[in-house]
């Protein structure tokens, strides 16, 4: 494969942006020509929030997004936004992270009722592959639930071409001194979960 496709989505508050972020700029580092867009959505108020990441190292990328069925990975930090964006991924190729964790819409009457608590089986009987991981339990164990996304991003660079010690590099760039501790053992649980 050349051209990486990856589709991350979440809701407002997740850190989708801050993991997409993260790809990218580690993505450039490893020498990828790369574009990144994102669709806020009403992402202040816990709405949907995705943002396409692609990068090559041999063609130009043009365009930032991906087409439905095309993806490479979708990662959903969250159950219903996994199931909302799963039709991007590559169907053959393709691999769909979820965090096994819900979050039901308070704005919406009799949300858990017609929540899709179902979504991982739906997605593994249409023949996906799918890789659920504990994120926001491995997170909350670490001591601070809103690293749930590295935990994710962990996970997601196993299988990607980009050198650990650039992943390393651009999270210690990027997360804040305060905070960083945490998240490079959050992001090395993801790792570990995946081997």
């Amino acid at each position: 494969m050349n051209t990486y496709s990856l589709m991350f989505a979440g809701v407002g508050g997740q850190g989708s942006l801050l993991i997409a972020e993260i790809t990218s700029l580690a993505a450039v580092s490893a020498g990828y020509d790369t574009k990144q867009t994102e669709v806020h959505g009403v992402s202040q108020r816990g709405g949907s929030v995705e943002t396409h990441v692609r990068f090559d190292q041999v063609a130009k990328v043009h365009s930032p997004i991906i087409t439905p069925g095309e993806a490479f990975a979708v990662i959903g930090l969250e159950k219903l936004e996994a199931l909302r964006f799963a039709h991007y991924v590559d169907p053959k190729n393709g691999t769909i992270f979820i965090n096994d964790h819900e979050l039901i819409p308070a704005s919406v009457a009799d949300a858990e009722k017609i929540y899709p608590h179902e979504t991982v089986e739906y997605l593994k009987s249409m023949g996906l592959r799918v890789i659920v991981l504990p994120a926001s339990k491995m997170a909350r164990d670490l001591g601070d639930g809103r690293m749930a996304n590295v935990v994710l991003l962990g996970a997601l660079s196993t299988i990607l071409p980009i050198p650990q010690d650039l992943w390393e590099k651009t999270i210690k760039l990027r997360i804040p001194a305060k905070y960083l501790e945490g998240n490079l053992k959050a992001y090395q649980a993801g790792k570990e979960m995946m081997s």
